[in-house]
């Protein structure tokens, strides 16, 4: 699969963006797991044009993260325009548009999936980050539509095929199911069946295991896959997937010392990306995963969400054993 002059090799896997979670640390642990592609975590093109800082810190990427996309949101054509100016000034590989957030506080604003409500708003801001992004390629992440009474995901993917955009991401949900009930994945096949319809496509939603992805790719024929959710605490989801698609085995999960190794990793990435203060915050949003059904995980957890320095948690995680449960008492 190539996205422009991007290519991306048989089937691959990408990490969805994700607020709060989408970091550049946390990218960069993907990347050494065997993530094809990742992206930032959607970025306000309001706050992007007004120069804010948090907005420019989440641009910033490292080198081992290419290939790498910035995704932007936004409810106005001229701050969706400006805002991949500045994108394209970062020296990405690609740039994304948000339509798919289904969060209230963006959807009042016109963004996000409230642009599924007006294919025609869509167009007009999806040709402006076109022509604006130049030689960079712009593609879009969405939903099927606003209900199911508004599903024309393909007559989307065949107008924005026309106004240049490189690749198409669908997560197989309207916005009114938000993340509840299953994704309906029979709507990526007929997506990706379409009569004239050559974009790639990459199909996301209810992706959390190697077999999962594998099914995705078996029953709709997409192009690529992207793991959201099923990554956070787990980035060993993008080499086992990778195994599974090519030799069929399972690779085994990893154990217990590898997890807490990972784990105190990304935090070191975590506060020299962010600072000692929110880095050691932000990384709160990842302990769970990282030690879900691990015995006594969740006294380790409580004990780890009580520091706010980065060294007493590195004692914590990287002393832990499983059965030295009174140390954390």
């Amino acid at each position: 699969m190539n996205i422009q002059n991007i290519k991306l090799g048989k089937q691959p896997l990408l990490l969805a963006p994700m607020e709060d979670v989408s970091d550049s640390p946390f990218r960069q642990i993907c990347k050494q797991k065997g993530a094809n592609l990742v992206y930032t975590e959607f970025i306000s093109s309001e706050a992007i044009i007004r120069d804010s800082d948090i907005a420019l810190h989440k641009m910033h990427f490292e080198e081992i993260e290419r290939p790498f996309g910035i995704q932007i949101f936004g409810g106005r054509e001229e701050a969706m325009e400006g805002a991949t100016r500045v994108a394209k000034a970062n020296n990405p590989d690609l740039i994304d548009i948000n339509y798919g957030c289904p969060v209230y506080k963006i959807v009042k604003k016109g963004a996000g999936s409230a642009c599924l409500k007006d294919l025609d708003m869509m167009e007009r801001m999806t040709g402006s980050v076109v022509d604006a992004a130049g030689d960079i390629p712009v593609t879009v992440k969405t939903r099927l539509g606003w209900d199911d009474q508004t599903i024309r995901i393909e007559e989307v993917g065949l107008m924005l095929q026309r106004l240049g955009v490189k690749a198409l991401t669908v997560h197989a949900r309207t916005r009114c199911q938000k993340y509840t009930g299953d994704a309906r994945w029979e709507w990526l096949k007929k997506l990706k069946n379409t009569p004239g319809l050559e974009i790639p496509i990459i199909g996301n939603g209810d992706v959390n295991s190697p077999e999962s992805a594998k099914r995705m790719f078996d029953e709709t024929g997409v192009d690529g896959v992207m793991i959201g959710r099923g990554a956070i605490g787990n980035p060993w989801i993008f080499e086992r997937t990778r195994h599974y698609l090519e030799t069929g085995d399972l690779l085994p999960d990893p154990t217990l010392q590898q997890r807490l190794e990972v784990c105190a990793e990304q935090l070191r990435l975590s506060v020299a990306h962010h600072g000692e203060t929110y880095g050691v915050i932000i990384m709160k949003k990842h302990y769970g995963q990282y030690l879900k059904g691990v015995r006594n995980g969740k006294k380790l957890r409580n004990a780890i969400m009580q520091e706010k320095q980065m060294m007493p948690v590195l004692e914590l995680l990287l002393n832990f054993r499983e059965e030295e449960v009174f140390a954390l008492t």
